[in-house]
């Protein structure tokens, strides 16, 4: 997927960033917290999505009325030159953790790591976050601490249980 960006007071931003600088006012006025904007290809087809979060968690009725809001805001900013669909979703149960606040908020809660390459034969691990620092996270897996570097790690999502 070839890189978008915009210029904006001389710095080069991405699509993501600048909807996000946008949107975030949008969703807080709404009632909800801006988790995080993506802005993929599945396909031939193009998708921004935002996803919301807040306390109590998200229904139809939230995501409907920030899409509303916002919708006359692409409109009139037109970040994305080509054609795509646009969504409003819950950051859901099972989100992944990107930024340091992320994984400051959910601390000693269930993780899934995924790795680039297996450790002991696993790729995905599951475990429990217990720390993060300059992209090193380290987790509990059954008794075992294990940190992992930020080169190993591709993603870090949180891990519903029943």
């Amino acid at each position: 997927m070839p890189l978008s960006f915009a210029l904006k007071e001389g710095i080069f931003l991405k699509i993501t960033d600048q909807v996000a600088a946008f949107a975030q006012p949008v969703v807080e006025a709404n009632g909800c917290k801006l988790w995080d904007v993506e802005y993929v290809r599945e396909g031939s087809e193009r998708y921004l999505r935002v996803y919301i979060d807040k306390e109590g968690g998200i229904d139809i009725d939230d995501c409907e009325r920030v899409h509303r809001a916002m919708d006359p805001i692409l409109d009139e900013k037109d970040p994305i030159a080509e054609s795509y669909h646009f969504e409003v979703c819950s950051a859901g149960l099972e989100r992944a953790l990107k930024r340091p606040s992320d994984f400051a908020q959910f601390m000693g809660s269930p993780v899934t790591v995924k790795l680039y390459r297996p450790r002991n034969g696993l790729k995905e691990i599951p475990a429990v976050l217990q720390a993060y620092e300059e992209g090193r996270v380290t987790v509990t897996a059954g008794k075992e601490t294990i940190t992992f570097e930020k080169s190993e790690v591709a993603l870090v999502r949180l891990r519903v249980e029943f």
